[in-house]
């Protein structure tokens, strides 16, 4: 086992209140005192559990809640509960992106491309956001073409609420085509990118509806849908997963498991090549 860790550190040793085991108060004492925060900062520390990744060390997931939005960390934490390591743990004879790709959940995801396909690429994306409508032409074009049977792409949904106020909106309405119909899924990103500019928060219903039915969607069960925002749940599905993987903007990309932003065209060949000749 090959370890890289960004920060290795043994927990204070409390003279009144030294502690055997792992202890969430003493533990959450010692990262304030690490991390300094400027502000009240609330934290939430989940119950420990056994690392697959580094033997003898649980891992802890902590949340941390500022004014200015959350932040996800993972901590590795000795049996004895006194040592703590932050940062990554690789194992030589596995991918370095391993533990990305245990927390990606593709089951019943939009996707194009082969199932078996030798390359994998997530997107977290935003039906609002520039930058993907930037990246979409090379997801859907350039790559498609290049490599139609050894890339697949999945898509998974990541509105940034608080500066594009009808992604959300977008998002649920877009589970909601892809529930009807999987392939209009595709048709519907591509319509909302080509169509984004002239997309407003009163607006989008209408649009979709009429999208819609230009398309031989049932209007009525998609109005359904949307209305009762029956597919929200999907949404905070995979924003919770991309908080956990670190995501805080999009496009946010996966490329079997290697986590990098939005890139040109010549850049994502490149690490494509890369994963297909490792392979």
């Amino acid at each position: 086992m090959k370890l890289i860790a960004a920060l290795l550190f043994s927990l204070l040793t409390f003279a009144q209140t030294q502690k055997t085991a792992f202890d969430k108060a003493t533990f959450e004492t010692y990262l304030r005192y690490v991390e300094l925060f400027q502000g009240p900062v609330d934290i939430k520390i989940e119950d420990p559990k056994a690392s697959k990744y580094l033997p003898g060390f649980s891992e802890v997931a902590v949340h941390f809640s500022f004014d200015s939005g959350t932040r996800e960390k993972l901590y590795y934490v000795s049996q004895d509960g006194q040592n703590i390591i932050q940062g990554d743990v690789f194992n030589i004879a596995r991918t370095p992106f391993q533990f990305n790709l245990d927390k990606l959940n593709l089951q019943d995801q939009p996707s194009f491309g082969p199932a078996n396909a030798p390359v994998t690429i997530v997107e977290f994306g935003d039906l609002q956001c520039p930058s993907c409508r930037a990246e979409a032409p090379v997801l859907r074009g350039d790559l498609r073409e290049a490599y139609p049977e050894k890339v697949r792409v999945v898509f998974k949904d990541f509105p940034l609420e608080s500066i594009h106020p009808w992604a959300r909106a977008a998002a649920i309405a877009a589970r909601c085509v892809y529930r009807q119909d999987k392939q209009a899924f595709w048709k519907y990103y591509d319509w909302d990118y080509d169509n984004q500019e002239q997309i407003t928060p009163e607006n989008l219903q209408s649009k979709v509806m009429d999208w819609a039915g230009a398309n031989k969607l049932d209007t009525v069960q998609l109005g359904r849908c949307i209305d009762t925002k029956a597919t929200e749940a999907e949404v905070n599905r995979n924003i919770a997963e991309g908080r956990e993987l670190g995501v805080t903007g999009t496009p946010s990309l996966f490329i079997n498991g290697r986590k990098i932003g939005g890139i040109p065209w010549p850049v994502m060949q490149q690490v494509i090549e890369i994963e297909l000749k490792r392979q």
